[in-house]
């Protein structure tokens, strides 16, 4: 049983004090590649704002940092970056955001939020948590969590997911957010159904065009986004052999420039993690492009701008940078 790796800013005690715990995941090592300074600089200095900006309850006051689904994202980013949640510089904001979190889980169904989204990604927040943070109400919530999102696709027609836990009908961003969010719950060492997962995968492809892309709700009008949402999918999946894997990725390849107006820190997020898993020479490429794009539009606060709120934009941001530290097992191939 390995350690966590302690970030350097943090007290040589913690490397003694915690470890991880039998049947919890492990966090990798950072890999021995040097870690590009300009990303280590945006990455702090997101950091440094995300931790100076949360509220005592553990959000954010951006309109959207209240959404234990955008607070699960930044708790992500703080554990991305190889943080301790014990003794580190930013625990008592991993814990605050954690103790936010479970707050707000529906004690009778296991529900996080308000919407599909949300729970996903407070759910995925709980997984990559598990077994690192010290706190024994950690399992039980995300396993009832687990059991919603599970319950859930049993009930949907498409075998999928949309905006509440009793939607019949589906599309590509949520159930995508599912899928990834049961994959780094597997990653945890908590069981998830094969049944799911296969089910998940079958509805994705009915979204997947001739040419490899994705669409919202059918084939038809693909964008890159929901094409990186779809192959990061299938990468996590082990199955990459087929024609359509192939396709999207050309397809990704084609539009390493692209940048979406509405979402942009979602496709970042997305992207990242989706040409890693597939094609990590094609990632080194975009995540040049990335470093250099992010360093121009980086506030002198740390954060990021945007319609989607600052707490959201910054944690998109910071992990769409955190294949450069591969400390979270789901950016381990």
């Amino acid at each position: 049983m390995k350690t966590m790796r302690i970030h350097p800013f943090t007290t040589p005690l913690a490397a003694l004090v915690f470890c991880t715990t039998a049947g919890s995941q492990e966090l990798p090592n950072r890999p021995d590649d040097s870690i590009p300074a300009q990303a280590e600089l945006i990455y702090e200095r997101g950091l440094q704002f995300l931790a100076k900006s949360q509220s005592d309850k553990g959000t954010w006051n951006d309109g959207v940092g209240s959404e234990p689904g955008v607070v699960g994202l930044c708790v992500a980013s703080f554990l991305a970056h190889g943080e301790d949640p014990v003794n580190g510089p930013y625990a008592k904001n991993i814990r605050l955001g954690i103790d936010y979190i479970l707050s707000q889980q529906n004690e009778s169904n296991g529900y996080i939020g308000s919407s599909m989204y949300n729970h996903a990604f407070a759910t995925k927040a709980l997984a990559e948590s598990y077994g690192v943070v010290d706190n024994p109400k950690i399992a039980p919530a995300l396993r009832k969590a687990v059991e919603l999102i599970v319950s859930s696709q049993k009930r949907n027609r498409f075998g999928a997911w949309r905006y509440t836990p009793e939607s019949h009908d589906a599309d590509t961003t949520v159930t995508g957010s599912q899928m990834v969010t049961l994959f780094a719950v597997r990653n945890a060492g908590i069981a998830v159904p094969d049944e799911a997962i296969k089910k998940g995968l079958a509805y994705l492809a009915t979204n997947r065009g001739t040419n490899g892309d994705y669409g919202y709700t059918s084939a038809s009008g693909g964008k890159p986004t929901l094409t990186a949402i779809g192959l990061l999918c299938l990468s996590l999946a082990k199955e990459r052999d087929s024609k359509g894997y192939q396709a999207s990725l050309a397809y990704l390849k084609k539009n390493l420039d692209y940048r979406d107006r509405y979402y942009p820190f979602y496709f970042e997020y997305y992207m990242s993690q989706a040409l890693f898993h597939a094609d990590e020479a094609v990632w080194k490429d975009w995540n040049v492009r990335n470093i250099r794009y992010l360093s121009t539009i980086q506030s002198t606060d740390g954060s990021f701008p945007g319609n989607q709120g600052a707490s959201f934009n910054t944690a998109g941001a910071l992990l769409s940078l955190a294949l450069n530290y591969r400390f979270l097992p789901i950016y381990e191939k």
